[in-house]
């Protein structure tokens, strides 16, 4: 009798985890077979995770990584399920399937958690999720090409900025203006007109606004 590999799919968008459901339990691996088990919200994952962990465990869980709790209107990440798995059911594979393709979320998300796998859902298809499955049972860490991409930006301008740059970096890409944004990063107004003027310089375009210090840090990979 083959193996049995059993894997969840949290999602808050059920069709989304159907899918992965059909194309997996339909898909002919050798020497094993796949049964997923899917939980369409937060909190059902949550359950899931923590009921598994005291019978037995997952072999791979698989995590969008935004997703609103089923009472609550504020959002929850994909990150606190993977960190619960992480301590809880240390044997399990954390793969997390999201539509974020930045460096910044990206990395942030492989520093935090260190899962076995992140894929870009852009690139999701019937032949990653059967590559995703048979690498990261076998030789983890499995990434789609987006999230490799994003990976290898950041390893090559690793040595430019620091983590409380990146974080300005971030903030202003999402539209923060620089008075929320020194309270976020524990520095003076001053110290962060500084750290983008030096950022400027950094990449090249000191003569710019911080619409084009934006542009060349996507570029680089830093966002």
């Amino acid at each position: 009798m083959d193996k049995i590999v059993r894997i969840l799919a949290v999602d808050d968008h059920e069709m989304i985890v159907l899918g992965y459901k059909y194309t997996l339990e339909g898909t002919e691996f050798e020497n094993f077979k796949v049964v997923v088990n899917t939980a369409p919200s937060y909190e059902k994952g949550k359950a899931e995770i923590e009921s598994s962990a005291n019978r037995i465990p997952y072999d791979i869980i698989l995590l969008d990584i935004s997703m609103f709790p089923d009472s609550a209107k504020e959002e929850r990440s994909g990150e606190d399920l993977g960190l619960l798995a992480k301590e809880i059911s240390p044997t399990s594979k954390i793969v997390f399937l999201s539509s974020f393709s930045d460096s910044y979320r990206i990395n942030h998300m492989l520093k935090v958690v260190n899962p076995d796998g992140y894929m870009v859902k852009s690139e999701v298809d019937e032949r990653t999720l059967q590559e995703m499955v048979k690498t990261v049972l076998d030789q983890p860490p499995y990434y789609t090409a987006a999230a490799l991409q994003a990976i290898r930006r950041k390893m090559a301008n690793e040595d430019q900025i620091d983590e409380r740059d990146k974080k300005i970096l971030y903030q202003l890409s999402i539209g923060t203006k620089t008075k929320d944004i020194s309270s976020i990063v524990a520095a003076a107004s001053t110290t962060v007109e500084n750290r983008k003027r030096h950022l400027k310089v950094i990449f090249g375009v000191e003569n710019g606004n911080d619409f084009a210090l934006i542009e060349e840090a996507r570029k680089r990979g830093f966002i």
